[in-house]
């Protein structure tokens, strides 16, 4: 990867990070369904003024429905089931192993070698910051946050395939799709009205929602243009720089543990991904 690729790559992840803090913020304002609609209704607003992407009307709602819909409100509820923020920043990168084994089944995108050992590093990390968490984790929230890693790593798969398509009025689009559903499971949900819950909601619950909307919703766009430039073992693997900004985020903000072996942890993911962006032989597809 180009060096001011691997630094894009690198912010989208730490933007990530931070939107665990900003969701158990708003979570705090609106139940998970609400957010979940309130996030894209967010995204989609550029609709007004951005035409509709030249790809399938499937493909779109397909993305919208993965990437979107299936991630966020499974990873919302498993914050309603008591998930924290740091350890909900580790569930969330299992979409990582899941991204590259679903691309090299459906796509032939074989990481190489080196990818596989730099990957593995980056797991022992990842293991180490889960382990140090010290919460009564409940078995529910944990399947629902992976639950909504699989569909986060199924939604790359069908972005990668896209081609050579502009991505941000893709994620702009795709952001329509989430809020009918979410609103209907929120119906389901019981509790106030949406618009009530915006009424009614504190000033750090909006200002989570509007990041989430605004800020961490919109780099997927970077995201999904590098998964088109590069080969998903080579991106994928920087989504875990994202639970270190997440785990920090939370240290500081709520205070969650932070001890030695997650600092050791955190630096094992970050060894993991210098064996990953070192020189592999793999070409750029495109500039």
């Amino acid at each position: 990867m180009k060096p001011h690729h691997m630094l894009l790559a690198a912010a989208t992840s730490v933007v990530w990070g931070l939107a665990f803090v900003a969701t158990k913020f708003g979570i705090e304002s609106f139940s998970a369904p609400q957010l979940t609609a309130l996030r894209f209704i967010i995204a989609s607003l550029p609709v007004l003024v951005i035409a509709r992407p030249q790809i399938p009307l499937t493909t779109l709602v397909s993305i919208g429905a993965t990437l979107f819909a299936g991630q966020f409100l499974f990873l919302f509820f498993a914050f309603e089931a008591g998930l924290p923020p740091g350890l909900a920043s580790i569930t969330q990168q299992m979409q990582v192993f899941f991204t590259v084994l679903l691309s090299a089944l459906f796509l032939r995108d074989v990481p190489t070698a080196r990818q596989i050992a730099g990957m593995t590093i980056a797991f022992g990390g990842l293991a180490l910051i889960g382990a140090t968490m010290g919460y009564d984790l409940k078995p529910a929230a944990l399947g629902l946050a992976l639950t909504g890693a699989l569909s986060w790593a199924i939604g790359n798969v069908i972005l990668k395939r896209v081609g050579d398509v502009p991505v941000f009025p893709i994620i702009v689009w795709a952001s329509l799709v989430p809020p009918l559903p979410a609103l209907l499971v929120s119906q389901w949900h019981g509790g106030p009205s949406l618009p009530e819950a915006i009424a009614q909601a504190s000033w750090t619950g909006i200002g989570g929602a509007l990041y989430l909307g605004a800020i961490a919703t919109m780099v997927f766009a970077f995201w999904g243009r590098l998964l088109h430039l590069y080969p998903a073992g080579a991106v994928a693997p920087f989504a875990l720089l994202s639970p270190c900004a997440g785990v920090i985020a939370s240290a500081v903000v709520f205070g969650e543990v932070f001890s030695p072996v997650r600092t050791f942890g955190m630096a094992l993911i970050f060894a993991g991904l210098v064996v990953i962006v070192m020189p592999v032989g793999s070409r750029l597809r495109s500039s």
